[in-house]
């Protein structure tokens, strides 16, 4: 059995492909890396061949709707996203659209705060600047280093993964296989909500895929200071690893490439950080001073 992204290569991957299935294609294989998923569990989720779907994503397969229908449910995004055209449902739309287009990151984020500050009467949490909340990939180092900055800081540790569980009365694993990656959301954005609530000062372990639900992620960058704990990809797969932790993603043959596609379908996300903090290469100790120091800053910063 061939695994899940090199699986078959269409066989007309040489021939002029149409422009509009190109851009289709691309959008689906970065939709499926900001998902985590392997190719081989996105086609099993929209019950979809891995060939069929593998065409798709390389322009060279003319899906019908249907397909296309079931493709967006397993990327669980509107079938509007999948085809690129979710700002043209109405004038306003496609007038904020024109606003925004051809901005440079640094304008778009502080188009984007704006606009938070203008829908929520101009309020901000004051307390965002206690709340210190760790993102990035598994095996960055967020459920080693968050207790110990938390005891540095003299504040409460909490791991997001931990608070989800409670919820729902099961396992993150459970949740996704009893009721699905909607569910888990769900559950993920209210857990969020409650620890918001309950602390105003807390360092926070978030789960690595925090970054696709937009919805959760804006409450995320609202109520807290982030920090990306970045590590090169065979540092995530190899602390991983050396955990014990043995789940299908790190047990794939093809596990570094397709570590490697959702580190970078996720990068631009984990980017919007108040903080990077790269821990290739550094040691534990090394890593939390680095940490220690740029949280103070930050913290220092906002008091002034």
């Amino acid at each position: 059995m061939e695994s899940s992204d090199t699986a078959e290569l269409p066989q007309t991957a040489d021939e002029a492909r149409n422009p509009l299935l190109t851009a289709l294609g691309e959008r689906v294989r970065n939709l499926r890396a900001q998902r985590g998923l392997t190719r081989k569990a996105a086609a099993q989720a929209a019950g979809v061949s891995e060939r069929h779907l593998a065409n798709l994503e390389y322009g060279t397969g003319n899906a019908s709707i249907l397909v296309l229908h079931q493709v967006a449910s397993a990327l669980h995004c509107p079938l509007a996203e999948l085809l690129g055209d979710f700002t043209t449902r109405s004038p306003e739309w496609l007038l904020i659209r024109e606003l925004l287009e051809h901005r440079s990151e640094a304008e778009l984020r502080r188009a984007r705060l704006a606009l938070h500050a203008l829908l929520n009467s101009g309020a901000s949490d004051t307390a965002r600047h206690g709340r210190i909340a760790l993102i990035g990939l598994r095996g960055a180092g967020k459920s080693t280093l968050g207790p110990l900055l938390a005891r540095d800081l003299g504040v409460p540790f909490i791991e997001l993964s931990r608070e989800i569980e409670a919820l729902a009365g099961c396992s993150v694993r459970e949740i996704h296989d009893l009721y699905g990656a909607t569910a888990y959301r769900r559950y993920e954005r209210r857990a969020l909500e409650e620890v918001v609530q309950i602390h105003a000062d807390v360092v926070i372990a978030t789960p690595g895929g925090i970054v696709s639900d937009p919805a959760t992620f804006n409450e995320l960058l609202a109520h807290c200071t982030t920090v990306w704990l970045r590590a090169a990809p065979e540092e995530h797969m190899g602390r991983v690893l050396a955990q014990g932790d043995m789940r299908p993603m790190a047990a794939s043959r093809e596990a570094m490439d397709d570590l490697r596609r959702i580190l970078e379908g996720r990068a631009a996300f984990y980017s919007k950080a108040d903080l990077t903090v790269d821990t290739s290469g550094r040691t534990l100790e090394e890593s939390l001073r680095q940490l220690r120091t740029g949280v103070r800053q930050l913290m220092d910063r906002a008091a002034t």
